[in-house]
């Protein structure tokens, strides 16, 4: 099987780790694998040698966004994971968010704004409609990115532009949301073709109150607790809506749902990953292993479902 890892966007470390880390479970479980870089011989790469599976770790637009998943849906090549209609729908995070509102989940007001609008509507005037109408503290983020590259909390007016800026460095649209504050739980879900089942949640508690992108993948940075420390009807409701997330986008095989659950109970949906990381540190194999699989098998599960179809 053949496994992709690294590419040109801002998680291409990530992704190299990631991979690196599915083929060595892989190895353990007796497959043959083959690691390789996206570029300009992949396609022919693929249409020669037509592995039995494909599983994709890379991160960014070219792994997440559908266009790889369009190009392995044309070849007729099995891959693990969603198919494109899904990645587009998760990767963009607006979208996502109003369907999963249309299925009845709850997930915090927000506005989106594109680079165009933000700059021909004055974009002074803009940010304050935004913080009066929602109030502060606030999350401005990238409405199309992985790994919480450009995303921000913000406290107060001053550092709003700033937020911005940096969000638009990595997407041209932003999205900001109103900030809730409760239990942040990662919840991924796995799909082996007898329907989505969610996994143990994983609590996450960062060492300097953000989970930002430093938080994610050094290790210490931040307190992992799996299952999360919420009462069970809590983790019960959570759960329920990371599988609600996982049907209502489409998703096939595997994904990893962000929420918060506030202090009165209520999960609220932020957002769906169809490629989730796994390094050390990443949050769905730390819910493979709670649920007590090893990942060796349950990667192999991954690309037996991917196989069958």
């Amino acid at each position: 099987m053949l496994i992709l890892a690294g590419g040109i966007s801002h998680e291409r470390d990530v992704s190299l780790k990631s991979g690196r880390r599915v083929a060595d479970a892989l190895l353990d479980a007796g497959c043959r694998v083959e690691i390789r870089e996206p570029d300009g011989e992949l396609i022919g790469h693929l249409l020669a040698t037509r592995p039995d599976v494909v599983w994709s770790t890379l991160h960014g637009a070219v792994g997440e966004d559908g266009s790889l998943q369009d190009l392995l849906e044309l070849a007729q090549i099995p891959f693990v994971g969603s198919k494109a209609h899904g990645a587009r729908l998760a990767w963009n995070k607006p979208v996502a968010k109003i369907l999963l509102a249309e299925h009845g989940a709850m997930t915090p007001r927000s506005i989106t704004l594109p680079s165009s609008s933000f700059k021909e509507l004055n974009a002074e005037s803009v940010l304050a409609m935004a913080a009066t109408e929602l109030g502060y503290p606030l999350i401005v983020k990238p409405a199309k990115s992985g790994s919480a590259q450009g995303v921000t909390k913000v406290e107060n007016a001053k550092d709003l532009a700033k937020a911005m800026v940096d969000a638009y460095a990595y997407c041209d649209q932003v999205m900001i949301e109103d900030f809730v504050d409760g239990t942040e739980l990662a919840i991924s879900v796995v799909d082996l073709g007898t329907g989505p089942i969610a996994l143990p949640a994983v609590e996450i508690v960062p060492e300097r109150g953000s989970f930002g992108y430093n938080e994610r993948y050094t290790p210490g940075e931040t307190n992992y607790f799996v299952p999360a420390r919420l009462r069970e009807s809590e983790l019960a409701e959570a759960a329920e809506v990371a599988v609600k997330a996982h049907k209502a986008l489409g998703l096939r095989h595997l994904s990893r749902i962000d929420l918060i659950v506030d202090k009165n109970g209520t999960p609220w949906f932020l957002e769906a990953n169809v490629t989730p990381g796994m390094t050390e540190t990443s949050l769905l194999p730390q819910a493979m292993t709670a649920d007590g699989n090893s990942l060796a098998d349950s990667y192999l599960q991954l690309v037996q479902a991917a196989s069958r179809g």
